[in-house]
């Protein structure tokens, strides 16, 4: 797990970028927690394929979420004021199918 704290003011990616795309074998997880003393974010994605962002709404103050990042090229938060995201790159444990 990897965590870091960026602060959010306008249009900020979270993770990767507008001009970067990469293809990954394991499944990576991106959480995010807005600041409980910040303001509201509006939280979007760039896919890896195309230009348009996709939209999942909006994290108020202390609101956490977890967006997978496969065939994301960008994770990105927009907030008209200031705040600050705490984030965290998680690799889930893989388990074998089947009996065990």
């Amino acid at each position: 797990m990897y965590s870091y704290a960026i602060p959010v003011r306008g249009k900020t990616y979270l993770w990767g970028s507008g001009g970067l795309s990469v293809a990954f074998t394991w499944p990576l997880l991106l959480v995010i927690r807005n600041d409980p003393l910040g303001d509201p974010i509006d939280v979007g994605s760039e896919g890896s394929g195309s230009s348009a962002s996709t939209s999942y709404g909006t994290l108020q103050p202390g609101e956490c979420w977890t967006i997978p990042v496969q065939g994301l090229r960008g994770v990105f938060a927009n907030c008209s004021t200031d705040t600050t995201v705490s984030c965290s790159l998680v690799v889930p444990a893989l388990r074998p199918s089947g009996p065990g």
